[in-house]
Protein backbone atom coordinates (compact mmCIF):
# COMPACT_ATOMS: atom_id res chain seq x y z
CA UNK A 1 0.00 0.00 0.00
CA UNK A 2 1.17 3.27 -1.17
CA UNK A 3 2.22 6.18 1.57
CA UNK A 4 1.04 4.63 4.58
CA UNK A 5 3.02 6.90 6.86
CA UNK A 6 3.59 10.46 6.81
CA UNK A 7 6.96 12.26 7.07
CA UNK A 8 6.29 12.59 11.36
CA UNK A 9 4.98 9.31 11.47
CA UNK A 10 1.72 9.68 11.48
CA UNK A 11 -0.53 8.80 9.03
CA UNK A 12 -0.97 12.47 7.23
CA UNK A 13 1.28 15.61 8.09
CA UNK A 14 -1.06 19.02 7.00
CA UNK A 15 2.21 20.32 7.56
CA UNK A 16 4.42 19.24 4.85
CA UNK A 17 7.77 21.10 4.18
CA UNK A 18 7.74 23.11 1.44
CA UNK A 19 11.51 21.77 0.43
CA UNK A 20 9.56 17.86 0.69
CA UNK A 21 7.38 19.55 -2.11
CA UNK A 22 10.07 21.01 -3.86
CA UNK A 23 11.91 17.54 -4.03
CA UNK A 24 9.01 15.61 -4.42
CA UNK A 25 7.98 17.75 -7.76
CA UNK A 26 11.78 17.85 -8.84
CA UNK A 27 12.17 14.01 -8.59
CA UNK A 28 8.95 13.65 -11.18
CA UNK A 29 10.49 16.30 -13.53
CA UNK A 30 12.97 13.72 -14.04
CA UNK A 31 11.08 10.78 -14.46
CA UNK A 32 10.15 12.34 -17.68
CA UNK A 33 13.59 12.34 -18.63
CA UNK A 34 13.64 8.43 -18.38
CA UNK A 35 12.15 7.41 -21.62
CA UNK A 36 9.30 4.88 -20.03
CA UNK A 37 6.53 3.44 -20.97
CA UNK A 38 3.72 5.26 -19.19
CA UNK A 39 2.89 2.60 -16.50
CA UNK A 40 6.13 2.31 -15.44
CA UNK A 41 6.34 6.46 -15.64
CA UNK A 42 2.83 6.10 -13.56
CA UNK A 43 3.67 3.64 -11.32
CA UNK A 44 7.20 5.57 -9.81
CA UNK A 45 5.08 9.07 -9.55
CA UNK A 46 2.78 6.90 -7.23
CA UNK A 47 5.40 6.04 -5.04
CA UNK A 48 7.25 9.35 -5.23
CA UNK A 49 4.17 11.28 -4.65
CA UNK A 50 2.91 8.76 -1.97
CA UNK A 51 6.09 10.73 0.03
CA UNK A 52 4.22 14.21 -0.01
CA UNK A 53 0.59 13.36 -0.37
CA UNK A 54 -0.06 10.11 1.40
CA UNK A 55 -3.20 8.06 0.18
CA UNK A 56 -4.06 4.17 -0.32
CA UNK A 57 -5.41 3.52 -3.30
CA UNK A 58 -4.93 4.91 -7.00
CA UNK A 59 -5.62 4.70 -10.89
CA UNK A 60 -3.94 6.33 -13.67
CA UNK A 61 -5.53 6.25 -17.39
CA UNK A 62 -4.14 7.64 -20.55
CA UNK A 63 -6.18 10.16 -22.66
CA UNK A 64 -7.45 10.62 -26.36
CA UNK A 65 -6.78 14.60 -26.41
CA UNK A 66 -9.21 14.98 -29.38
CA UNK A 67 -12.11 13.83 -27.79
CA UNK A 68 -11.07 13.23 -23.92
CA UNK A 69 -11.54 10.03 -23.75
CA UNK A 70 -9.47 7.51 -21.94
CA UNK A 71 -7.53 4.98 -24.05
CA UNK A 72 -5.62 3.10 -20.99
CA UNK A 73 -5.98 2.18 -17.53
CA UNK A 74 -3.59 1.47 -14.41
CA UNK A 75 -5.34 0.49 -10.85
CA UNK A 76 -3.95 0.00 -7.99
CA UNK A 77 -5.51 -0.94 -5.08
CA UNK A 78 -8.52 -0.57 -6.23
CA UNK A 79 -10.64 -2.28 -8.50
CA UNK A 80 -13.79 -1.18 -10.52
CA UNK A 81 -15.55 -2.67 -13.72
CA UNK A 82 -15.47 -0.86 -17.13
CA UNK A 83 -19.14 -0.01 -16.68
CA UNK A 84 -18.91 1.54 -13.84
CA UNK A 85 -15.98 4.03 -14.91
CA UNK A 86 -18.17 4.70 -18.19
CA UNK A 87 -20.96 5.61 -16.71
CA UNK A 88 -18.99 8.03 -13.77
CA UNK A 89 -17.55 9.77 -15.56
CA UNK A 90 -19.01 9.96 -19.36
CA UNK A 91 -22.94 9.87 -18.23
CA UNK A 92 -23.66 10.69 -14.53
CA UNK A 93 -23.37 14.31 -13.40
CA UNK A 94 -20.51 15.05 -10.50
CA UNK A 95 -17.71 17.09 -9.29
CA UNK A 96 -14.26 16.80 -10.65
CA UNK A 97 -14.91 14.75 -13.65
CA UNK A 98 -11.20 14.64 -15.08
CA UNK A 99 -12.54 15.89 -18.85
CA UNK A 100 -13.76 19.00 -16.80
CA UNK A 101 -10.42 19.70 -14.36
CA UNK A 102 -8.79 19.62 -17.85
CA UNK A 103 -10.37 22.21 -19.91
CA UNK A 104 -11.23 24.04 -17.04
CA UNK A 105 -7.98 24.96 -15.97
CA UNK A 106 -8.24 23.95 -12.42
CA UNK A 107 -6.06 20.22 -12.98
CA UNK A 108 -6.98 18.83 -9.32
CA UNK A 109 -9.62 18.67 -7.33
CA UNK A 110 -10.52 16.92 -3.50
CA UNK A 111 -14.43 15.31 -3.32
CA UNK A 112 -14.18 16.12 0.04
CA UNK A 113 -13.56 20.02 -0.73
CA UNK A 114 -15.99 20.26 -3.89
CA UNK A 115 -19.15 19.21 -1.70
CA UNK A 116 -18.32 21.29 1.27
CA UNK A 117 -17.60 18.38 3.12
CA UNK A 118 -20.45 16.47 2.57
CA UNK A 119 -19.08 13.31 -0.05
CA UNK A 120 -22.41 11.98 0.11
CA UNK A 121 -22.95 14.22 -2.84
CA UNK A 122 -20.60 12.48 -4.98
CA UNK A 123 -22.22 9.43 -6.63
CA UNK A 124 -19.12 8.29 -7.16
CA UNK A 125 -18.50 8.27 -3.83
CA UNK A 126 -21.94 6.68 -2.86
CA UNK A 127 -21.19 4.00 -5.20
CA UNK A 128 -17.91 3.56 -3.97
CA UNK A 129 -18.52 4.05 0.35
CA UNK A 130 -19.03 0.51 0.74
CA UNK A 131 -15.83 -0.48 0.03
CA UNK A 132 -14.00 1.75 2.77
CA UNK A 133 -13.25 4.52 0.22
CA UNK A 134 -13.53 7.86 1.72
CA UNK A 135 -11.98 11.07 -0.03
CA UNK A 136 -10.65 10.93 -3.40
CA UNK A 137 -7.90 13.53 -5.02
CA UNK A 138 -8.24 13.99 -8.71
CA UNK A 139 -5.54 15.09 -11.14
CA UNK A 140 -5.72 15.98 -14.95
CA UNK A 141 -2.44 16.11 -16.74
CA UNK A 142 -2.15 19.38 -19.63
CA UNK A 143 0.94 20.38 -21.18
CA UNK A 144 1.13 22.66 -23.84
CA UNK A 145 -2.82 22.79 -24.11
CA UNK A 146 -2.78 19.48 -24.40
CA UNK A 147 -4.64 16.93 -21.88
CA UNK A 148 -2.72 14.04 -22.25
CA UNK A 149 -3.70 12.21 -18.66
CA UNK A 150 -5.67 11.92 -15.24
CA UNK A 151 -5.17 10.00 -12.08
CA UNK A 152 -7.07 9.27 -8.73
CA UNK A 153 -5.63 8.95 -5.31
CA UNK A 154 -8.29 7.73 -3.05
CA UNK A 155 -7.83 7.60 0.77
CA UNK A 156 -10.18 4.83 3.25
CA UNK A 157 -12.58 5.42 5.85
CA UNK A 158 -11.38 7.04 8.78
CA UNK A 159 -8.35 9.11 7.35
CA UNK A 160 -8.16 12.54 6.88
CA UNK A 161 -9.69 14.38 3.73
CA UNK A 162 -7.49 15.92 1.52
CA UNK A 163 -6.59 19.87 2.06
CA UNK A 164 -6.52 23.02 -0.52
CA UNK A 165 -2.36 22.35 -0.08
CA UNK A 166 -2.70 18.57 -1.58
CA UNK A 167 -4.69 20.25 -4.59
CA UNK A 168 -2.29 23.26 -5.26
CA UNK A 169 0.48 20.91 -5.46
CA UNK A 170 -1.09 18.21 -7.35
CA UNK A 171 -2.32 20.95 -9.73
CA UNK A 172 1.49 22.34 -10.17
CA UNK A 173 2.58 18.95 -11.13
CA UNK A 174 0.04 18.50 -13.90
CA UNK A 175 2.65 19.83 -16.37
CA UNK A 176 5.37 17.57 -15.89
CA UNK A 177 3.43 14.31 -15.26
CA UNK A 178 1.36 14.96 -18.73
CA UNK A 179 5.12 15.21 -20.14
CA UNK A 180 5.67 11.91 -19.14
CA UNK A 181 2.77 10.19 -20.47
CA UNK A 182 3.34 12.63 -24.03
CA UNK A 183 7.29 10.98 -24.05
CA UNK A 184 5.51 7.75 -23.03
CA UNK A 185 3.83 7.73 -26.35
CA UNK A 186 6.36 8.10 -29.03
CA UNK A 187 8.76 5.26 -27.06
CA UNK A 188 7.29 2.46 -29.35
CA UNK A 189 7.03 2.95 -32.78
CA UNK A 190 3.73 1.62 -34.35
CA UNK A 191 3.94 -1.94 -35.83
CA UNK A 192 1.71 -2.04 -38.80
CA UNK A 193 2.51 -5.64 -39.49
CA UNK A 194 0.70 -6.49 -36.42
CA UNK A 195 -2.56 -5.02 -37.86
CA UNK A 196 -2.61 -5.66 -41.37
CA UNK A 197 -3.78 -9.66 -40.97
CA UNK A 198 -6.57 -8.64 -38.21
CA UNK A 199 -10.04 -7.02 -39.15
CA UNK A 200 -12.27 -5.18 -37.82
CA UNK A 201 -14.44 -6.34 -34.48
CA UNK A 202 -17.42 -5.55 -33.07
CA UNK A 203 -18.85 -5.30 -29.62
CA UNK A 204 -23.42 -4.63 -29.40
CA UNK A 205 -24.86 -3.17 -26.34
CA UNK A 206 -27.65 -2.80 -25.14
CA UNK A 207 -29.98 0.13 -23.83
CA UNK A 208 -28.54 -0.18 -20.49
CA UNK A 209 -24.63 -0.56 -21.71
CA UNK A 210 -24.98 -4.77 -21.08
CA UNK A 211 -23.13 -7.17 -23.64
CA UNK A 212 -25.14 -8.57 -25.95
CA UNK A 213 -22.63 -10.08 -28.29
CA UNK A 214 -19.11 -9.57 -28.97
CA UNK A 215 -16.70 -11.26 -32.47
CA UNK A 216 -13.96 -12.84 -32.27
CA UNK A 217 -11.66 -9.95 -33.95
CA UNK A 218 -12.60 -7.62 -31.20
CA UNK A 219 -11.31 -9.90 -28.31
CA UNK A 220 -8.50 -10.35 -29.94
CA UNK A 221 -8.25 -6.23 -29.99
CA UNK A 222 -9.64 -5.77 -26.98
CA UNK A 223 -6.37 -8.32 -25.54
CA UNK A 224 -3.74 -5.83 -27.00
CA UNK A 225 -5.36 -2.70 -24.93
CA UNK A 226 -3.31 -1.43 -22.17
CA UNK A 227 -5.39 -2.28 -18.73
CA UNK A 228 -3.54 -3.34 -15.59
CA UNK A 229 -5.35 -5.36 -14.31
CA UNK A 230 -6.76 -6.59 -17.58
CA UNK A 231 -10.70 -6.41 -17.67
CA UNK A 232 -13.07 -9.43 -16.05
CA UNK A 233 -14.16 -10.22 -19.83
CA UNK A 234 -13.11 -8.59 -23.10
CA UNK A 235 -16.87 -6.79 -23.22
CA UNK A 236 -15.66 -5.46 -19.99
CA UNK A 237 -12.78 -3.41 -21.22
CA UNK A 238 -12.64 0.40 -20.05
CA UNK A 239 -11.99 1.49 -23.05
CA UNK A 240 -14.87 0.00 -24.97
CA UNK A 241 -17.13 0.58 -22.31
CA UNK A 242 -16.25 4.29 -22.75
CA UNK A 243 -16.54 4.68 -26.07
CA UNK A 244 -20.01 2.83 -25.69
CA UNK A 245 -21.35 4.99 -23.03
CA UNK A 246 -20.37 8.41 -24.98
CA UNK A 247 -22.10 6.61 -27.63
CA UNK A 248 -25.42 6.14 -26.08
CA UNK A 249 -25.24 9.65 -24.20
CA UNK A 250 -24.55 11.87 -27.08
CA UNK A 251 -28.66 12.39 -29.20
CA UNK A 252 -28.60 12.39 -32.81
CA UNK A 253 -28.69 16.28 -32.80
CA UNK A 254 -25.61 16.61 -30.56
CA UNK A 255 -23.37 14.87 -32.46
CA UNK A 256 -24.94 14.07 -36.24
CA UNK A 257 -21.29 12.83 -37.59
CA UNK A 258 -21.06 10.35 -34.80
CA UNK A 259 -16.78 11.88 -34.35
CA UNK A 260 -17.40 12.61 -30.21
CA UNK A 261 -17.59 8.56 -29.86
CA UNK A 262 -14.26 7.76 -31.00
CA UNK A 263 -10.87 7.16 -29.31
CA UNK A 264 -7.08 6.36 -30.74
CA UNK A 265 -5.54 3.81 -27.93
CA UNK A 266 -1.75 2.48 -28.29
CA UNK A 267 -1.32 -1.26 -27.74
CA UNK A 268 1.14 -2.69 -25.69
CA UNK A 269 3.30 -3.45 -28.82
CA UNK A 270 2.67 0.30 -30.02
CA UNK A 271 0.28 -0.24 -32.42
CA UNK A 272 -2.59 2.12 -32.83
CA UNK A 273 -6.51 1.65 -32.75
CA UNK A 274 -9.34 3.53 -33.28
CA UNK A 275 -12.29 2.97 -31.30
CA UNK A 276 -15.79 4.37 -32.41
CA UNK A 277 -19.35 3.68 -31.28
CA UNK A 278 -22.43 4.56 -33.18
CA UNK A 279 -26.56 4.06 -32.61
CA UNK A 280 -27.81 1.11 -34.40
CA UNK A 281 -31.23 1.39 -35.56
CA UNK A 282 -33.70 -1.78 -35.94
CA UNK A 283 -34.27 -4.17 -33.15
CA UNK A 284 -34.25 -2.82 -29.63
CA UNK A 285 -34.18 0.40 -29.23
CA UNK A 286 -30.98 1.75 -27.29
CA UNK A 287 -28.83 -0.46 -28.31
CA UNK A 288 -25.07 0.41 -29.88
CA UNK A 289 -22.06 -1.03 -31.19
CA UNK A 290 -18.09 -0.19 -30.62
CA UNK A 291 -16.10 -1.11 -33.40
CA UNK A 292 -12.10 -1.65 -33.09
CA UNK A 293 -10.11 -1.53 -35.89
CA UNK A 294 -6.63 -1.14 -36.83
CA UNK A 295 -5.98 3.33 -36.98
CA UNK A 296 -5.70 4.82 -40.12
CA UNK A 297 -2.77 7.25 -41.03
CA UNK A 298 -4.72 10.28 -41.20
CA UNK A 299 -6.58 9.70 -37.83
CA UNK A 300 -3.04 8.78 -35.78
CA UNK A 301 -0.80 11.79 -37.76
CA UNK A 302 -2.50 14.90 -35.62
CA UNK A 303 -1.70 12.82 -32.21
CA UNK A 304 2.19 11.78 -33.58
CA UNK A 305 2.63 15.75 -34.35
CA UNK A 306 1.06 16.31 -31.01
CA UNK A 307 3.32 14.16 -28.87
CA UNK A 308 6.19 16.03 -30.80
CA UNK A 309 4.70 19.48 -29.81
CA UNK A 310 5.32 20.34 -33.13
CA UNK A 311 3.05 23.93 -33.33
CA UNK A 312 0.42 24.00 -36.67
CA UNK A 313 3.16 25.85 -38.64
CA UNK A 314 5.82 22.76 -37.66
CA UNK A 315 3.24 20.11 -38.87
CA UNK A 316 2.88 22.21 -42.39
CA UNK A 317 6.37 22.14 -42.86
CA UNK A 318 7.10 18.12 -41.60
CA UNK A 319 4.14 18.09 -44.44
CA UNK A 320 5.62 19.69 -47.25
CA UNK A 321 9.00 17.81 -46.42
CA UNK A 322 7.20 14.64 -46.23
CA UNK A 323 6.31 15.24 -49.89
CA UNK A 324 9.55 16.11 -50.98
CA UNK A 325 9.49 20.00 -51.39
CA UNK A 326 12.70 21.74 -50.85
CA UNK A 327 13.02 24.73 -48.56
CA UNK A 328 12.48 27.32 -51.58
CA UNK A 329 8.78 25.68 -52.33
CA UNK A 330 8.08 25.03 -48.76
CA UNK A 331 8.47 29.22 -48.27
CA UNK A 332 6.33 29.47 -51.31
CA UNK A 333 3.47 27.33 -50.43
CA UNK A 334 3.63 28.68 -46.85
CA UNK A 335 4.47 32.96 -47.56
CA UNK A 336 7.51 32.84 -45.78
CA UNK A 337 11.00 33.45 -46.23
CA UNK A 338 13.41 30.57 -47.03
CA UNK A 339 15.30 31.50 -43.54
CA UNK A 340 12.25 31.08 -41.64
CA UNK A 341 11.57 27.71 -42.86
CA UNK A 342 15.18 26.81 -41.89
CA UNK A 343 14.40 28.09 -38.34
CA UNK A 344 11.38 25.79 -38.29
CA UNK A 345 13.44 22.81 -39.62
CA UNK A 346 15.91 23.12 -36.84
CA UNK A 347 12.89 23.31 -34.05
CA UNK A 348 11.90 20.00 -35.75
CA UNK A 349 14.61 18.19 -35.81
CA UNK A 350 15.21 19.32 -32.15
CA UNK A 351 11.92 17.89 -30.96
CA UNK A 352 11.68 15.02 -33.16
CA UNK A 353 15.48 14.44 -32.33
CA UNK A 354 16.68 13.83 -35.74
CA UNK A 355 19.65 15.62 -37.42
CA UNK A 356 18.25 15.69 -41.14
CA UNK A 357 15.20 15.69 -43.74
CA UNK A 358 15.91 12.36 -44.44
CA UNK A 359 15.99 10.93 -40.49
CA UNK A 360 12.72 12.63 -40.34
CA UNK A 361 11.01 11.75 -42.71
CA UNK A 362 11.92 8.30 -43.11
CA UNK A 363 12.61 7.27 -39.42
CA UNK A 364 10.29 9.28 -37.40
CA UNK A 365 6.89 9.38 -39.58
CA UNK A 366 7.56 6.97 -42.24
CA UNK A 367 9.15 3.71 -41.09
CA UNK A 368 8.06 4.48 -37.21
CA UNK A 369 4.79 5.81 -37.22
CA UNK A 370 2.92 6.49 -40.97
CA UNK A 371 3.06 5.05 -44.41
CA UNK A 372 1.61 8.72 -45.45
CA UNK A 373 0.94 11.51 -43.39
CA UNK A 374 -2.78 13.33 -45.03
CA UNK A 375 -3.86 17.12 -44.13
CA UNK A 376 -4.19 17.75 -40.82
CA UNK A 377 -7.40 19.94 -41.81
CA UNK A 378 -9.15 16.47 -43.16
CA UNK A 379 -8.75 15.20 -39.82
CA UNK A 380 -11.92 14.65 -37.73
CA UNK A 381 -13.77 17.46 -36.06
CA UNK A 382 -12.03 17.15 -32.39
CA UNK A 383 -9.18 15.64 -33.21
CA UNK A 384 -7.19 18.25 -32.60
CA UNK A 385 -9.07 19.49 -29.76
CA UNK A 386 -6.82 21.62 -26.98
CA UNK A 387 -7.39 21.76 -23.60
CA UNK A 388 -6.10 25.12 -22.59
CA UNK A 389 -3.94 27.89 -24.05
CA UNK A 390 -0.47 27.38 -23.46
CA UNK A 391 0.79 27.74 -20.37
CA UNK A 392 4.20 27.93 -18.56
CA UNK A 393 6.97 25.58 -19.52
CA UNK A 394 7.48 23.47 -16.49
CA UNK A 395 11.21 23.98 -14.65
CA UNK A 396 12.46 21.92 -11.70
CA UNK A 397 12.12 23.67 -8.48
CA UNK A 398 8.92 26.23 -9.40
CA UNK A 399 6.10 25.55 -6.91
Amino acid sequence: MLGVAGPTGGRYNRGVKRDLLRRTRDEIVRLTHDGIDWITFSTQVSATLSRAIPFDRNCWHTVDPGTVLLTGSLNQNVGCSGRWLAEHEYVLDDVNKWSFLALSGRRAGATSLATHGDLSRSARHRSQEAYGIADELRGSFVVDGTYWGAAGFLRDRGEPCFTDEDVRFLASLSEPIAEGFRRALLIAPVMTEDASDRGPGVVVFDADGNAESISPAAECWIEQLVEVPPPSAPAESKMVQIVAARARALGTSQDPFELAARSRAQTRSGSWLLLYGTRLSGGAPGRTAVIIQSAAPNEVAPLVALAYGLSERECQVTRLCMQGKSTKQIAQTLGVSPYTVQDHLKSIFDKTGVRSRGELVGQVFLEHYLPRWEDLAEAPSGWLAKASPRREALTPGAL
